[in-house]
């Protein structure tokens, strides 16, 4: 039986975030493909500390699925997140960090591996371009997953990210058969172009018999579909779940529900100051929105309003004062006249 609240349910890569101010040379010099996430080994991510001692940085927790359920936290959800960490400061660091932001903490501690992080390069243009170092996230495994709190929970959130390892497949792939049985509703951010050229069959696999709520931006969409159009693909991946949503940038979303389109608008500045987050952040709003029995419409509204937030500012999460904003603001009801 569920619990009488509503609840969302993590598992994600939990990652101590290093962001650094860097040039376009920069991104050149250290051979980048820029805007794009990369796994590196322990001897690249010295090598990016090192350009880091040298640069404006700022550090925060990190990880594309944290984001999103620290979001939903820092919103008033009963949020919660599972995933791995080393016995070492940064994972104590993170898990500290985590009740501060009230998430419920389902962290797993191993002497194996140190904590994850990820060095986000900003360039001028405030494109990010992440290398991740997963550390003690690789180990997390299907003997990890807490089968009670999937069972219980009303969504459960993942993304392609946790592809990377057969250990963290194996976990996701457990979650997955708990949730089905339950009726927990499924959401799953492709998260990465990379991971979806690496993993299009799988990911096709996943979401046609396992997920309810899917998100892509129009790269990823793109590959995962062999299309430049992100309406078509929209389209396209409205048929293998119930609810599809293709971020195109600038010019807004498309939400594919039960085989109908919606086009959401934009909502946020032209320029932004840095994108570190925003699909993270977009899908915490839709999954608020949803958390709130709004419609898919308004959920898609609310989704596109905390992404705009998001990116004028530096990091992927908000500050106590600006998510107290946010709350009224939702609460209020006046977002719909934005």
């Amino acid at each position: 039986m569920k619990r009488q609240e509503h609840r969302v349910y993590g598992i994600g890569n939990p990652l101590i975030d290093i962001i650094v101010s860097v040039e376009e040379q920069d991104i050149t010099d250290l051979g980048i493909h820029k805007g794009t996430m990369a796994l590196i080994s322990k001897d690249r991510m010295e090598e990016l500390l090192q350009l880091s001692k040298e640069r404006q940085t700022s550090y925060s927790c990190g990880g594309s699925c944290p984001n999103t359920i620290i979001a939903l936290a820092s919103l008033g959800v009963d949020a919660t997140l599972a995933g791995k960490v080393g016995s070492d400061e940064n994972g104590v660091i993170y898990r500290t960090r985590l009740k501060e932001l009230g998430v419920h903490d389902e962290l797993v501690v191993t002497k194996e591996e140190m904590t994850g992080s990820t060095v986000i390069l900003i360039t001028p243009d405030s494109e990010r371009s992440m290398n991740t170092f997963l550390g003690a996230n690789r180990l997390y495994a299907e003997t990890d997953v807490e089968e009670q709190t999937v069972a219980q929970a009303d969504f459960f959130h993942f993304t392609g990210y946790m592809w990377d390892t057969q250990s963290q497949q194996a976990a996701i792939m457990k979650a997955l058969g708990i949730a089905k049985s339950n009726q927990t509703v499924v959401s799953f951010d492709l998260a990465d172009p990379f991971a979806v050229g690496r993993y299009r069959e799988p990911f096709i696999k996943l979401i046609t018999e396992y997920c309810d709520i899917v998100y892509a931006n129009r790269e990823e969409a793109r590959i995962l579909f062999d299309n430049y159009d992100p309406y078509e693909c929209c389209r396209s991946m409205g048929k293998l779940c119930r609810t599809a949503i293709v971020k195109n940038g600038k010019k807004g979303s498309y939400i594919s529900h039960e085989g109908k389109i919606i086009s959401i608008p934009v909502k946020g500045p032209v320029v932004p100051v840095d994108t570190t987050g925003a699909g993270d952040v977009y899908a915490a709003g839709f999954l608020y929105g949803q958390y709130h029995d709004f419609s898919i419409e308004e959920s898609g509204i609310i989704a596109s309003i905390l992404a705009g937030e998001i990116i004028t500012q530096r990091g992927a999460q908000f500050s106590n004062e600006k998510a107290a904003q946010l709350r009224q603001l939702f609460a209020s009801g006046a977002w719909r006249t934005l």
